[in-house]
């Protein structure tokens, strides 16, 4: 979860090391020191309480996480008002989060 929001995050702000981060270069000390610095333990998988205490961290982004490719199965909305926004899709199989880079992309899939 944690991995997927900086790689999101850096997406949105333009980060220039998000590449990098997106390869899995330069990510783990940045993920360390966003767990160090919300108290979050992920070390039992993370979940809704894990996402809201990530959105008070995140305030000026938006963070929305999708439960499939069917974009109206939000999983979590943060509800906040910003026009950066952090897509990410939850694999409920695998257990795991994913950067939606584009959500007319997710849609496209949907039907490919």
């Amino acid at each position: 979860m944690a991995h997927a929001l900086v790689i999101a995050k850096a997406k949105v702000d333009g980060d220039p090391n998000y590449n990098s981060y997106r390869r899995g270069y330069k990510i783990r000390p940045i993920v360390d020191r966003l767990l160090e610095t919300t108290g979050i333990d992920l070390s039992a998988g993370g979940g809704v309480p894990e996402l809201m205490r990530f959105q008070e961290h995140f305030k000026e982004s938006r963070v929305v996480v999708f439960g499939g490719l069917n974009c109206e199965d939000i999983y979590f909305d943060g509800h906040v008002e910003s026009e950066k926004r952090i897509d990410l899709l939850y694999d409920d199989v695998w257990k795991h989060y994913h950067v939606i880079n584009s959500l007319t992309g997710v849609q496209t899939r949907r039907y490919v």
